[in-house]
């Protein structure tokens, strides 16, 4: 790799950026090198999104310069970045469904032929050629509704390399990709580097970064607190960079007798040609369920939770069958499901926190007709300190909160109604290190109160860290079941979920 400092492709410098009342990004600096993966790492509010931002020209800095090749340039607008070859890719893809590759490759940018027509023939071999040299196979005619996250990715890239950009961002590129998925992603990422290509990766997932990054970055509370060759740094002093606070471990130390069955599953078939599931979870424990993309792990979850009907099988808690009709019953019953994509399904971001906790609450605030909100405000705030929830006052909109505490948030208006039976999908995807591990404590101290605990998670390393036993899940049915916990190896998860277990 060419030395980043000494052949910089893109240098920012004394970044400074005021929102109203609060400091985004404090004289912070950034180096990028000439074929270079440099990590962009921090808690959610670090200031990373800004400062991508103003790369991008979403957001005008207060102060600071950018300069290109040694070149200063002046980004006012993204298309002065696309014009200085920058291109950034977000979760959220900025793809048109109904569209082909090649339509959505081209689309603002179209290649016309005499000046009149657009050149679909021209246009769909460029896409051919770029695929091929990133190393996929994927038909350009194809519609991207009809195309995997990973895929739509990979038009994302081709888009990136139609406009010759030279220097890639890439938001959190493996939040919903399968194991193997991310594999293929990486190898991208390693074409795009050999190639000359800049590319700043923003990742929770230390595991990518280490196999990824020549050097990191990290930004703390809006300020460039280093920058170091990844090599040379351990993953407990990223974390210790990152969140300000030696954390000793990155999962939490738990010590609980699990008690009698609570949930019980008997047989359990979603559809006439589903196998059928059987397990149990019992009093403070954490059972692990995971799986490949596509295993029936959140399809599972929603039956638990009345959401989705089932053709056979019983349910139990506490040795009394339980007939779930809809959610409604399964709240009633003590089950609560925190949902794989909390942004669409757990909360409603126009309405406060106050609201959100108190809308599966309301008959608790429910007087005479007459909604009680200092009784809902006073019973939120007291979740508010016993969950550090981060947040100004309860009448906050959910949408302003970091991924972590809008967890928290979905995490207290369930407890208010004490449940005993707990799903959660997903538990810390997209949330940063730091807020990971209160996210563990919290399912940690639910355990020890007796509570029974189902979660569902991609990240092996979480699902070892946090469970006592380990259910693979592979085509709907589960393929496995892991007990020996000082043993287990993601390998052996694996196999399982891919059954060869």
């Amino acid at each position: 790799m060419v030395n980043a400092i000494d052949s910089a492709l893109l240098k920012m410098q004394g970044i400074t950026k005021t929102f109203p009342g609060v400091r985004a990004l404090i004289d912070v600096d950034l180096t990028l090198g000439h074929g270079e993966v440099l990590a962009l790492l921090g808690e959610n509010g670090a200031g990373k999104s800004t400062l991508i931002k103003v790369l991008s020209g979403a957001h005008q800095p207060d102060s600071g310069s950018v300069s290109v090749n040694g070149e200063a340039v002046e980004i006012r607008q993204p298309a002065d970045a696309e014009r200085y070859g920058i291109a950034v890719i977000y979760q959220e893809f900025n793809l048109i469904p109904a569209l082909s590759v090649t339509d959505n490759v081209f689309l603002g940018n179209e290649r016309c032929k005499k000046g009149l027509f657009v050149d679909r023939t021209g246009q769909n071999q460029l896409v051919t050629n770029l695929l091929e040299k990133i190393g996929v196979d994927l038909d350009p005619d194809r519609l991207v509704k009809d195309l995997t996250v990973a895929q739509q990715q990979t038009v994302e890239i081709v888009k990136a390399l139609s406009r010759n950009a030279s220097i890639l961002v890439m938001d959190e590129p493996s939040a919903a990709l399968s194991h193997k998925e991310v594999d293929r992603m990486c190898a991208t990422v390693d074409e795009l580097r050999g190639q000359g290509m800049g590319i700043i990766y923003i990742s929770h997932r230390l595991d990518e970064i280490d196999r990824l990054a020549d050097r990191v970055s990290i930004l703390r509370d809006g300020c460039h607190i280093a920058t170091m060759s990844a090599k040379d740094v351990e993953r407990d002093e990223l974390i210790e960079l990152m969140v300000g606070r030696k954390l000793e471990n990155e999962f939490p130390e738990r010590r609980v007798e699990v008690g009698e069955p609570r949930l019980t599953v008997d047989n359990l078939r979603q559809s006439n040609r589903s196998e059928p599931v059987s397990f149990e979870i019992r009093r403070g424990e954490v059972v692990g369920l995971t799986g490949l993309v596509g295993a029936g792990r959140t399809e599972l979850a929603r039956v638990l939770f009345g959401a989705d009907p089932h053709v056979d099988g019983k349910l139990s808690l506490d040795g009394k069958p339980l007939r779930l009709k809809d959610p409604r019953e399964a709240i009633a019953a003590g089950i609560c499901l925190l949902t794989e994509d909390r942004k669409e399904q757990g909360l409603i971001l126009g309405l406060s926190v106050r609201e959100n906790f108190g809308l599966p609450n309301l008959d608790q605030f429910n007087r005479a007709g007459l909604l009680r909100q200092g009784e809902e405000r006073a019973a939120f705030e007291k979740y508010v300190d016993k969950f550090n929830i981060r947040v100004p006052h309860s009448e906050q909109r959910a949408g302003y909160l970091s991924g972590g505490n809008q967890q928290k948030v979905v995490l207290a208006k369930w407890l208010f109604r004490n449940t005993e039976v707990l799903l959660f999908d997903e538990p810390t995807r997209g949330i940063d290190v730091g807020a990971k591990f209160e996210i563990y404590q919290l399912i940690n101290e639910l355990a020890a109160a007796g509570k029974a605990i189902l979660m569902i998670s991609s990240e092996l390393p979480e699902v070892i860290g946090m469970s006592d036993r380990i259910l693979v899940m592979r085509e709907g049915a589960i393929e496995g079941e892991i007990t020996d916990m000082k043993s287990v190896t993601q390998e052996a998860i694996l196999s399982l979920a891919m059954g060869e277990g």
